[in-house]
Formats: C-alpha cells, structure tokens, sequence
C-alpha cells in the first residue's frame, strides 16, 4: 500500500461473512472482539491464544484452529487481520489475501497490508472512525476527543429531538467526571433537568442556556410532599413532550428514593429509564483510599441509612446482627447521630477500638477525611466540624490507607 495516497474509510457489513484471524495475542483479542460484535464468523489461526481468545472459542464465539498459519487458511474469507509477533508470518498472510483478494490489515505494518484498522469509538449508536495515516497515536486522540465531545453534547448530532419522557440518572458522587458515559450521554439531550442539591453541580454549567434546570432542593414543602412534588414535575413535563432528566446524587436506588420516582411515572404512563451510578458509599471511601473490602480483612459490607436513630420504631435495622458482624459497616447520613450509632454497635459487640473512617464531600474539590475509632468518633467529628454529606466507614478496613491520586 502506497502511504501517500489519501485511504478511503469504509463501513464493512461483516455479519455471517467469515473474518480469519492469524495470531492469538493481545492485538488479535482486541480485533477478535470488535469482529464478534459486528457479526463475523471469525476463526483465530495460532498455536496459542491469550485466555480471553481461549474463552470467546470455549463460548463457541469463535472457532479457534490451534496451529500456525498455512497457505490456504484465507480461502472462503471477507476479511483478514495478520497479527502474529513474526513479521515473514504477517508478510506471507498479507501475500496469499493479495492473491485471493481479500482485504487484510497487517498489525505490525500497516502500510505494508491491504487495509488498515482505524481508531474508532461508539456513541450512541454512531461508530466514529479515525485514520491519521499510521499516526496511530493521533488518531487516537482525536477519537477520544470526537467521542468525548459527543457525550457532553459539545457536538450536537441528534437529527431528530430526543422522545419525550424521565431517564433516571445517577449523577455519581459529586466529581462531574464520576457520571457514568451513558447518564452525560442522556444528559446533553435533556431538555428539562430536575437537579439534586448532591448531584454533580458543576455539569449543569455544560448544558445549553434554554434547558430548564429545576433545583429539586428548594421546592417548598415538607419531604415527603416535596417528594410528591418533583414527582408531579417528572410527569407534567414528559405529559407535555419533553424529555426529563432526573440528576440524583449517587445511585438513584442507593437511598435516594428513586424508585418512589419510576413508580409515579409508570402509575402515569411516562416512559421512564434508569441509569445507575457509583455510590458514595463505595466511592468517597475509595478515593480517600480505603477498600470497604479487602481479602483477609472483610467478606461482608453493609450499607446503613443514617436517617433514623437505633431504638426509633420506625428503624428497619437490625442493630444486634450489626454488632455481631466482623466485616465493613457504611453509614450513610449519619453525622448527626453518630455518637448513638457507635453505642448501639459497642453495646451489641463490637471493639470499642474498631477504626471509623468519615469521608466529607468525597471525591469534590473540598473532600476531607478524618480517623478515628467506635470510641472516639463522636468527639473527633465534632472537633473536625464534621457535616453532611459524609460516609463514615467501621470496621477493620477504615484502618486500612494507601496514598492514592484522584
């Protein structure tokens, strides 16, 4: 192939074609996968494979022929990749697809196949497709910007406006990077947002001037009427032909009442979607860098609510099991009563000197954690000025840190 001419990029319907594979290494169980997903009946030609490869074949996804490449292996193919460590292998694969016509892409020379792979991503339904020329690195990044632009809706490239309806999405812990792809996917096409006040806030700066945000925390009216309330909202806007994005903090099924929410809606006919996110209580704890589990230390994880005290009866918990228990507890808006949380956990059997890890704000700018012990927790977060929202984590794991880098 002739470097200089400009490559023509092309779209290959590889469903039900055969796709052959020479080699068995990292590179081919890359190309393997994405052949898989477009349909292909790939088969893998190499003596050994990585146990990736090795897994697709036992799945029955692939056929894997475990031996080295023949003259004759490409016979019947669409498509070939040459991606053996042996470059005289990869020239003889490229030399018998020349002869048989069958476009090849050689992997560890791209000038010297047929074809070449292109940087590619997927968004919504799109495939985005980069050739720099061999500059893989470049196109690379120019990938990742184009489809990067795509998720935060920089590029707007909805031809038809979105269906109207709620998508529950979990905003994550508070750093707008810790969105899932699929919820900032959802989001950039939101054209009213009702808003959480533990949502990622710094990603409704991003949205466009004319989407309707609605901060859900200044609706005036007690909790559960202003439960009912955002409720309403979700289904008056869907009613009303718009798509409805619900920004909760977390995961929306993490003790943020989310399914009272997909309730109202499927009651009123709204089509509703759920995008989960990452909890606090696994990630304020991670980024501070603490595991809630770790072999040898911890086989269990229990996340609490906060919001009641122990002895309340309208608490669900149950306090002596809690205490009995070895592995990690996460309380989860327990601030305020913290001090009758880690009575009720000494009382009923654990170690007075259990460590207790609080994390405030995790994984935002202003995120602060401090340590203590069941003892002397109560006292520490009132010295610190310890206040919502914070995660506090006890047992054998809260003494467990590693420096780590957000």
């Amino acid at each position: 192939m002739n470097a200089h001419h400009e490559q023509y990029l092309v779209g290959l319907d590889l469903a039900g074609r055969r796709a052959v594979v020479v080699g068995g290494g990292q590179v081919a169980q890359r190309r393997v996968a994405r052949l898989i997903a477009a349909g292909a009946v790939v088969e893998v030609v190499s003596p050994e494979v990585t146990p990736a490869v090795e897994g697709m074949a036992s799945a029955g996804e692939i056929t894997w022929t475990a031996r080295r490449w023949t003259d004759g292996d490409l016979a019947g193919a669409w498509y070939a990749i040459a991606a053996t460590d042996e470059a005289a292998t990869n020239a003889a694969v490229v030399a018998e697809a020349e002869r048989d016509r069958v476009f090849c892409v050689r992997a560890d020379d791209g000038d010297k196949g047929t074809a070449v792979t292109p940087a590619t991503g997927g968004y919504d339904g799109l495939t985005v497709g980069v050739l720099a020329r061999g500059a893989h690195r470049r196109s690379a990044a120019v990938r990742t910007a184009l489809v990067e632009a795509l998720a935060a809706g920089v590029v707007d490239e909805s031809a038809e406006p979105p269906q109207a309806g709620v998508a529950l999405v979990g905003g994550g812990p508070g750093d707008p990077e810790l969105i899932t792809v699929r919820g900032r996917r959802l989001l950039s096409r939101a054209e009213v947002v009702v808003a959480d006040r533990l949502g990622p806030r710094d990603i409704l700066d991003e949205l466009s001037p004319e989407v309707e945000v609605i901060d859900a925390s200044k609706i005036p009216y007690g909790r559960a009427m202003a439960q009912e309330r955002i409720n309403e909202l979700l289904i008056s806007h869907a009613r009303a032909g718009k798509f409805v994005v619900r920004l909760k903090g977390g995961d929306p099924f993490v003790y943020g009442r989310g399914f009272e929410e997909v309730q109202a809606c499927a009651a009123a006919g709204v089509p509703v979607t759920v995008v989960p996110g990452i909890t606090s209580a696994f990630a304020a704890p991670a980024v501070a860098g603490t595991p809630v589990s770790h072999r040898g230390v911890a086989h269990e994880i229990v996340v609490v609510s906060g919001h009641v005290a122990p002895g309340d009866p309208r608490s669900l918990t149950d306090w002596t099991a809690l205490g009995r228990m070895t592995g990690t507890i996460v309380l989860m808006m327990a601030v305020e009563r913290l001090g009758k949380f880690a009575e009720a956990l000494i009382s009923h059997g654990r170690p007075a000197d259990t460590p207790v890890l609080i994390v405030q704000d995790g994984t935002t700018r202003i995120e602060r954690s401090v340590r203590a012990t069941l003892e002397t927790a109560e006292q520490v977060a009132a010295e610190q000025e310890i206040s919502p929202p914070a995660i506090v984590v006890i047992g054998p794991v809260a003494g467990l840190q590693a420096p780590v880098g957000g």
